[in-house]
């Protein structure tokens, strides 16, 4: 016997169903307002990350030590700007415009992830942003391969291959490094020891302190709490650091038996609301070039707007043609097409 679901209730019994079952929400399924809210701002967030954090980075492709490094760094960077289209594309299929989205980060209503409002003082950092930003990435990016929404899990596929070349290839960076001069391995050091913590921040504030992460992983757009994420990511890292030759910088930082798991020390936790709240070492200079390069980009987008409207036009005009062709014959479109 199959029980009716009453029309009122169908679609959000639907939602839960599809939910229950491991099943893909897709962009012309009914889903709820909250739901639909929460992506909008956890996509935003992710492809303003992408597109502020190319920033730090390019700040050394003319200043990178060879040709091969040059030309890798500028391979990374094209990537995290094709990583920001692609989740901008993501957002647009809930209904939201990328203008909207562009609109709210340069206005400060919407944010982007704190750890790209630390400044890159040395080469050593693109190595220590490549190990450890970019692995707290796939760390917390791998599982939304997953998420309930299929445009975001689709993106997040191809998003993860290439987080994973960066990692790859920050490690590969400080590698060379610490096994060099002492004033290379000096500098290796100094790197890792200043982007820890931030990048430990990365996978937000503790369980008990998040707003969205609860809702979040029953609506299974997350699947791990950040508390998870972050012991996973600190876990993964401690042999590579070992195997790097490099120190990290937690006297806190040891092996737990009984949880089977290592222990770590406290986060500044005000630390990481100060950089929120825009008073991190590079927020103003973070956002204020953004919004330059956007304003200096308005005349592409103007050009690619005008290209478009002439190529529609084109089509509008050879459907004209073809109408007056038919009525020319009487309305036959066979005899038209003979």
């Amino acid at each position: 016997m199959t029980t009716t679901v009453p029309d009122a209730q169908a679609p959000e019994a639907v939602f839960d169903a599809a939910l229950a079952a491991d099943e893909r929400i897709e962009p012309r399924d009914w889903m709820p307002d909250a739901y639909r809210a929460t992506l909008v701002r956890q996509i935003a967030q992710h492809a303003h990350s992408e597109i502020i954090g190319m920033q730090p980075e390019a700040n050394w492709i003319t200043r990178a030590p060879s040709l091969r490094r040059k030309a890798i760094l500028m391979a990374k960077v094209q990537d995290e700007a094709g990583h920001g289209l692609y989740l901008y594309s993501a957002a647009e299929t809930l209904g939201t415009g990328r203008e909207e989205l562009l609109d709210k980060l340069h206005s400060g209503r919407q944010r982007y992830s704190s750890i790209f409002n630390y400044p890159t003082l040395t080469w050593a950092d693109v190595g220590a942003i490549g190990w450890l930003v970019d692995g707290a990435a796939i760390t917390n990016q791998v599982p939304l391969c997953r998420c309930s929404y299929g445009p975001y899990a689709r993106a997040m596929i191809r998003i993860c291959k290439e987080e994973s070349f960066h990692q790859r290839q920050g490690y590969e960076l400080l590698l060379a490094l610490s096994r060099g001069t002492e004033a290379q391995h000096a500098m290796a050091q100094d790197a890792v020891n200043r982007w820890w913590w931030p990048s430990l921040m990365m996978f937000g504030p503790p369980d008990d302190a998040s707003a969205h992460s609860a809702q979040s992983m029953a609506w299974k757009i997350k699947r791990h709490s950040n508390d998870e994420l972050r012991q996973r990511f600190v876990d993964i890292c401690v042999p590579q650091a070992e195997s790097l030759g490099l120190t990290l910088p937690d006297p806190d930082l040891r092996w737990n038996e009984q949880r089977g798991h290592h222990d770590f020390g406290a986060i500044d936790w005000d630390e990481f609301h100060e950089v929120l709240r825009g008073n991190g070492p590079c927020n103003e200079q973070r956002i204020e070039r953004r919004r330059r390069a956007h304003e200096e980009g308005a005349w592409v987008r103007e050009a690619a707007a005008a290209y478009a409207a002439k190529h529609d036009g084109h089509h509008g005009t050879h459907d004209k043609h073809a109408e007056h062709t038919e009525h020319d014959n009487h309305g036959k479109p066979e005899e038209a097409a003979a």
